[in-house]
């Protein structure tokens, strides 16, 4: 079924590497940062009140709901103007939090079965999140990489999709999605024209009212094995 494809394009977070554990310690390093560097921020407002001040300007300002390095700057440069600092204070406070955002480890599949398949297709990225593929040592991987605050729209959108043929140029459907998430990639692409594989890691049940992906995969390793096995055949 996925003979044709000539393109892989992979989502990132909870796809690559698990960001649950990387945000969070990033949030802990960013708070150790205001506690040295400007203490009536935290001393004023909790983490939850921060999460919930993102969520809020998200609905302020919804062209810019899907830039999520665009509401943690603003909103910390909101907070540093309510406890007496100058604004400027956000830049170097998200600088912060970002070096701690990659700075991660991706899954242990990931490399070896990336550098696989660049053999033998075009690979890019399409997320919703921010990650600086650069920084965390997979970008020479990947030909094109493209996420939410680039496009000005957010998976399921599907101007993402679109963008991410567009700047391939090829025909959607001989694109392969790779992501975790059955609704926003799996289904997203597939609307979009894209066939799709689901990256299955925890082994849970795919959601019975949605379409099933082209394939399903427990890791980027057996992908890798299930493409070359297509094409040998």
């Amino acid at each position: 079924m996925l003979e044709n494809v000539r393109a892989i394009a992979f989502d990132l977070d909870n796809t690559l590497w698990d960001i649950e554990p990387v945000l969070a310690r990033a949030e802990q390093r960013l708070l150790e940062w205001m506690r040295r560097h400007c203490p009536r921020i935290p001393d004023q407002i909790s983490v939850d009140e921060m999460r919930a001040a993102r969520t809020e300007l998200a609905r302020e300002e919804p062209d810019k709901a899907h830039d999520v390095t665009y509401l943690r700057t603003a909103t910390l440069a909101r907070h540093a103007r309510e406890c007496g600092y100058g604004e400027e204070i956000a830049a170097s406070a998200f600088e912060v939090f970002f070096a701690a955002r990659n700075d991660l480890l991706p899954f242990a599949d990931v490399r070896p079965a990336l550098e696989r398949l660049q053999a033998r297709y075009t690979l890019a990225t399409l997320s919703n999140g921010n990650a600086d593929l650069a920084r965390i040592g997979l970008a020479d991987l990947f030909a094109l990489s493209l996420n939410a605050g680039q496009i000005g729209a957010a998976k399921p959108h599907p101007g993402c999709f679109e963008r991410l043929s567009r700047e391939l140029g090829l025909d959607p459907q001989v694109i392969l999605y790779v992501g975790d998430d059955p609704l926003l990639d799996v289904e997203a692409a597939r609307s979009s024209g894209l066939r799709t594989a689901w990256i299955n890691r925890n082994g849970v049940r795919w959601p019975p009212h949605l379409p099933m992906a082209d394939l399903s995969v427990a890791d980027c390793r057996a992908l890798a094995d299930h493409l070359e096995s297509g094409r040998a055949a």
